[in-house]
């Protein structure tokens, strides 16, 4: 089995300007975390685009379900950003059918050291190899459907929407 690895940026491959403070985009961390998390896995890793998901468009999201729809793998991890996670999900879940999508981000940067991303890209490693097709989005150790999840800004975590 192999497993394609779309990249977007987010949080996940935000860098730190130590001079001004700002976060910025430089190159995505992906390769990095799969070789410290020892992953053995067959992956493919394409570096889409490198945005904040608050800047995220209706043409971004376009190009994200062109490029899982022509991906001739069958399962396939997006990195993406957890502000408008949900709204990309929206976007591919009507229209992918036979592939297992899982949407991962982080909350904080993977440059931090205390980032969540290692723990949520080895989730949503596993989660894209065993659930059936769909689209997912993995975060905090859990899977949820496409079409009834959340970011609870307030607990800065995913949950289902009652």
């Amino acid at each position: 089995m192999n497993i394609e690895i779309i990249v977007t940026g987010g949080t996940f491959d935000k860098e730190y300007n130590e001079l001004d403070g700002s976060l910025f985009f430089k190159d995505t961390h992906v390769r990095e975390m799969l070789s410290l998390g020892r992953s053995r896995l067959k992956v493919r890793v394409k570096p889409l685009m490198m945005i904040d998901s608050l800047f995220m468009t209706a043409a971004h999201r376009a190009r994200v379900l062109k490029e899982c729809l022509s991906s001739k793998e069958k399962h396939i991890v997006i990195t993406h950003g957890t502000d408008t996670m949900p709204e990309t999900a929206r976007t591919l879940g009507p229209k992918i059918k036979d592939k297992t999508v899982v949407l991962t981000g982080a909350m904080v940067p993977y440059k931090f050291g205390s980032s969540d991303g290692m723990f949520n890209l080895g989730s949503a490693l596993s989660f894209a190899q065993v659930l059936p097709p769909g689209v997912y989005i993995a975060m905090n150790g859990r899977y949820f459907n496409w079409y009834n999840v959340r970011k609870n800004k307030r607990l800065g975590e995913f949950e289902e929407v009652s």
